[in-house]
């Protein structure tokens, strides 16, 4: 079988590639260009033919588009992201959600079942405020992913800028408040998150830390477990500040990997085999993260990953800067990776398995 992949970029182009993993190859096979840094693409909720990226530009916008059979794009709508520089969006059944990032706007954008499927006329914006101790980074409000909870009415907001990952609630009227937050340490930088049972790892990009907290439902207070490095070594002294932790994951069990692990990208390691990937453990039953492995990736700026494929064995990522996209296959349990696929990209920043 072939998986056909959509990729994100930091160019004006989003990509459709082919993965066969009997073969295996991983081919380009059409580019749709859509506007300037469309860095993240989400599904609709229902219609899996329809995807949004959104632009990473002052004035913020979201693009609409229809896939075929061949994961060719076509482009049917846009409209306002309501911020500047959106970088995350997630489609939930009737709105989507988008954090920008240089403006902090989070943004609920109402779906339509008709073409262009958005009335961004009738968007709720919610802006934010905060700061940090990074003069440079955390002048202001940085929303930097979208994270719906799995079981709960809530949505999780990793704050770049305020050192924080805000809780919002839908009220009845519509209007989305934050209702509590998990804290961070300042000038730790939440990045992105990921969920596994009742914990919340944080990827901390400013520190390069992986921060894991137990996040009871509202209005319970998240209580921190435990905050590791996201290398398994210090990285060199002359790098330390450049190299900024990008993705973390933590794919569903399943039969064929049935013990869960957290993923963690590392970007701008000065190492001439490229940025590592690395895994850790779950909490275990002293509440403490273990450091697994780390593997040498070959990208340059390892920005975004997803997994994807039967049992979510196989993992995309992408080198901003260098190395293209590559698939690595989960082996030893999940405790590793090897490539089994490349190809050469622009800035490749997210990805799509349709």
């Amino acid at each position: 079988m072939t998986y056909r992949i959509l990729v994100a970029s930091y160019t004006n182009e989003i990509y459709t590639l082919a993965f066969d993993p009997q073969t295996p190859s991983l081919t380009l096979t059409s580019t749709t260009t859509v506007g300037h840094h469309p860095s993240w693409i989400t599904p609709h909720p229902t219609d899996k033919r329809i995807m949004f990226t959104a632009l990473e530009q002052t004035e913020g916008k979201i693009v609409v588009l229809t896939v075929d059979e061949e994961g060719r794009l076509s482009v049917v709508g846009e409209g306002s992201s309501g911020g500047a520089d959106p970088c995350t969006l997630v489609a939930l059944e009737d709105h989507l959600l988008l954090g920008n990032y240089s403006s902090g706007t989070f943004a609920a954008v109402p779906l339509s079942t008709e073409a262009p499927h958005i009335v961004d006329e009738k968007t709720i914006i919610v802006p934010f405020t905060g700061t940090g101790p990074d003069k440079e980074r955390q002048e202001g409000s940085h929303l930097h992913q979208v994270v719906p909870h799995p079981t709960r009415q809530e949505i999780l907001v990793p704050d770049l800028g305020a050192d924080k990952t805000r809780r919002l609630v839908r009220e009845p009227d519509g209007q989305w408040v934050e209702k509590g937050a998990i804290a961070y340490k300042a000038g730790a930088g939440p990045r992105h998150i990921a969920l596994y049972e009742d914990v919340v790892y944080t990827l901390l990009e400013l520190t390069s830390e992986v921060s894991a907290h137990r996040v009871p439902p509202l209005p319970a207070e998240s209580v921190l477990l435990d905050i590791v490095p996201t290398m398994g070594s210090p990285p060199p002294p002359e790098a330390a500040s450049e190299m900024l932790a990008a993705e973390i994951l933590v794919p569903t069990p399943n039969e064929a990997y049935p013990t869960p692990y957290v993923y963690v990208s590392n970007r701008n390691d000065p190492s001439p085999e490229g940025d590592t990937i690395a895994i850790f453990s779950t909490v275990n039953a002293s509440d403490k993260i273990a450091h697994v492995a780390e593997i040498r990736s070959g990208l340059k700026h390892l920005r975004g990953m997803v997994f994807g494929g039967p049992d979510d064995r196989y993992l995309i990522a992408g080198g901003v800067v260098g190395g293209g996209v590559k698939i690595f296959e989960r082996v030893d349990g999940g405790k590793g990776l090897k490539e089994v696929a490349a190809v050469e990209l622009a800035a490749p920043t997210g990805f799509l398995w349709l």
